[in-house]
């Protein structure tokens, strides 16, 4: 690993910090180097606030060094007037000697330009360092404004024998360690979405309980809208989003939004971007999970598998034919990991 490659990787590991946080917006760490020193570094907190190279800039003790400097970025800068002022701009303000870029940024209003004005002020630009794992941090940042959808993790926890439940009622398949995954999982994602059916036998509240962070927004499939508006998934606790064939309307933190069943999928996607959705845990019933697996519209799968259970009848758990990427155990439960690699970015 040479020098730019090290001062980028420290770039990721910070932006990883605000995972979860940042949407809209992409995680993004920057670090500032003076003779082999690194004198400043910050990450992007959340939208609204300053992005990474700012906070690095001002994390700075010493301003003067800062022309003999090299500032590192694990995604090209910013070139547009949005909730902060550009930070292409401010790079070349202040001068530096060099700046390095991980991956460029493919959204419309980026897309080389932050780029461009740094090395049109006469400052030494390179991009494309650790680039696989630069856009690997950013992969549903990319996926929404490359592919025009979320980027979809689809999830289920089953019995060593294959069953999501036993006799079809509501069952605890994982452990405590692997549920507090899960949670950590919805801090981490964007939205968490269910179908009528898992709604309706689960009553679940699709919160972030066992874990720091914030709730995911909640989607719910419910064409006849035969989810009780007293179950959880319409409580106050996050923003929720039910798509049915009867009405749109906004009512406090639920949507209602008007879907066919014809194209589904398509729709469904083209509506969760226009929603700025950039990421979603599909955690429906077999029925759902199986249209996207059907569709190969997936990113990742998460299956938890409790070795030590078996239902003998329930609920079958979804057809999926892959192989994993790599498993974790939690004591008797065993996590599988998969990516759809002919949807990888």
């Amino acid at each position: 690993m040479n020098n730019d490659e090290f001062y980028i990787k420290r770039c990721i590991d910070l932006a990883q910090k605000a995972l979860g946080s940042t949407y809209p917006n992409p995680l993004v760490g920057s670090v500032i180097v003076h003779n082999g020193t690194i004198i400043g570094e910050g990450y992007h907190h959340k939208a609204g606030e300053n992005h990474a190279e700012i906070n690095a800039i001002n994390s700075v003790k010493d301003k003067s060094l800062i022309p003999e400097s090299t500032i590192y970025v694990s995604l090209e800068p910013c070139a547009h007037y949005g909730k902060t002022p550009p930070c292409a701009l401010k790079i070349k303000e202040l001068g530096f000697k060099k700046v390095v870029i991980g991956a460029m940024d493919s959204h419309d209003r980026v897309n080389g330009k932050g780029k461009k004005i740094i090395q049109d002020a006469g400052i030494e630009a390179i991009s494309g360092v650790l680039e696989k794992e630069c856009i690997q941090l950013n992969k549903r940042f990319f996926t929404y404004h490359e592919k025009h959808r979320p980027y979809i993790i689809l999830k289920w926890a089953q019995s060593g024998d294959g069953f999501l439940d036993k006799d079809f009622k509501p069952t605890a398949v994982s452990n405590a360690l692997a549920s507090q995954f899960v949670h950590q999982l919805r801090a981490d994602e964007h939205a968490i979405l269910v179908g009528t059916q898992t709604a309706l036998t689960d009553n679940p509240s699709l919160t972030v309980r066992h874990t720091e962070g914030i709730n995911p927004v909640r989607i719910l499939i419910d064409f006849s809208l035969k989810v009780p508006q007293d179950f959880r998934i319409y409580n106050n606790e996050a923003k929720t989003l039910v798509f049915n064939t009867e009405k749109e309307e906004t009512e406090g933190n639920i949507r209602f939004i008007r879907i066919g069943k014809e194209n589904f999928l398509p729709d469904l996607m083209a509506a969760l971007h226009r929603e700025h959705i950039q990421s979603v845990i599909i955690e429906g019933g077999r029925f759902t999970l199986q249209q996207f697996i059907d569709a190969g519209l997936w990113d990742e799968t998460i299956i938890i598998e409790n070795e030590n259970l078996k239902s003998e009848h329930g609920t079958k758990a979804p057809d999926f034919n892959q192989i994993s990427d790599k498993t974790e155990i939690f004591r008797d439960n065993t996590i599988s990991f998969y990516t759809n690699k002919s949807e990888s970015l």
